[in-house]
């Protein structure tokens, strides 16, 4: 291996092919249907039932900051988001192909550590590496990640579905990735006016890992497995609970009623956003990257997800007409806005 005399390898000593080969030698096949992963010019993949195809970019300076987004954990997050989506389709992801753009102040030590998260993802998930590009960029760092995975027909649930008087539910908590992102922020712009001042993140545990290394629903998918219990819509929160919710209701032409107080939001996220002076709903309805499932069910199945503590019931499904509102602790109806993530705006 070359290094230069501060002892890191440039990518222009190893080559675009050298450097694939050294980042691709350990990627482990976890699923049959992968005939042929890395190493020809495309991916063989075979499967029985419907094939869900999904894609995120995530962009240096809009989507992560590298001041205090380790390497390996944006390589894992890579995953992670683009896999949620196929989970928001009741489906199961089996590949995922990974397109990098990167300037020279990247050494091959630093793409190292890149690799090393999204192939942790990959083999936590079960999900195969079966390929993708790298290039050169005069702008930051660019991953575009695609996921790959299936799901019975019968079984796929659309944004489109929801009914009238269906039950609206969320998986885990709300804000905490939001919450996180706050604490980041705030101890950068500390560090930046004081470098002598060390990080404050002491007991942020929580709130820090959800924004640096999230995790995919997949536990969510297969209790629906074995609850027999089929979403009639669902999608997945990265861009704030209310954006995702009036998504649903315009695919599905729908209103909706949500209750201030059904929102499931950690201690830690509330006490986090009083110490910032941040409203914790405000946090909960648009901070976003909480990648948890916002979904719809049937009234009857009501009994099937009763007391499973990570699905709460946070509304209900109403009639176009009657908008789509949440209902204060006070009990004063407000319109839902979308104030999430924009990726055209933010």
């Amino acid at each position: 291996m070359f290094e230069n005399k501060e002892g890191r390898v440039e990518l222009s000593q190893i080559g675009e092919f050298g450097l694939i080969d050294h980042l691709t030698e350990h990627i482990e096949i976890h699923n049959p249907e992968t005939l042929k992963g890395v190493g020809d010019d495309a991916a063989v993949i075979s499967t029985k039932l419907k094939t869900l195809v999904s894609t995120d970019m995530l962009v240096e300076g809009v989507h992560f900051d590298l001041a205090y987004m380790p390497l390996k954990h944006l390589g894992y997050k890579a995953v992670v988001v683009n896999i949620s989506d196929i989970y928001a389709m009741n489906g199961t992801p089996k590949q995922f192909l990974c397109g990098i753009a990167l300037s020279s102040r990247f050494p091959l030590e630093a793409v190292e550590e890149l690799y090393a998260g999204m192939i942790m993802a990959c083999n936590k998930y079960k999900v195969d590496f079966v390929g993708g590009d790298t290039t050169s960029s005069q702008s930051g760092l660019i991953i575009s990640g695609t996921a790959i995975g299936e799901a019975e027909e019968s079984k796929i649930a659309y944004r489109s579905g929801a009914k009238v008087n269906d039950l609206v539910c969320v998986s885990g908590d709300l804000g905490a990735a939001y919450a996180g992102l706050q604490i980041l922020a705030r101890e950068k712009q500390i560090f930046l006016e004081n470098p002598n001042v060390q990080p404050d993140l002491e007991g942020k545990d929580y709130v820090l890992e959800r924004q640096l290394k999230p995790e995919a629903r997949q536990d969510i998918i297969a209790l629906f497995a074995k609850m027999k219990v089929i979403p009639t819509s669902m999608i997945d929160i990265s861009d704030g609970l209310s954006s995702e919710l009036l998504h649903l209701c315009k695919q599905s032409k729908v209103g909706v009623a949500v209750y201030e107080d059904k929102l499931p939001i950690d201690p830690l996220t509330y006490d986090i956003g009083t110490e910032l002076n941040i409203d914790p709903t405000t946090m909960a309805l648009n901070g976003g990257e909480d990648y948890e499932l916002l979904f719809t069910i049937s009234q009857t199945d009501f009994d099937k997800i009763k007391g499973k503590e990570e699905i709460h019931i946070i509304g209900h499904i109403t009639d176009e007409s009657s908008g789509k509102m949440m209902v204060s602790r006070g009990g004063h109806a407000v319109d839902l806005k979308a104030q999430g993530w924009n990726a055209l705006m933010n």
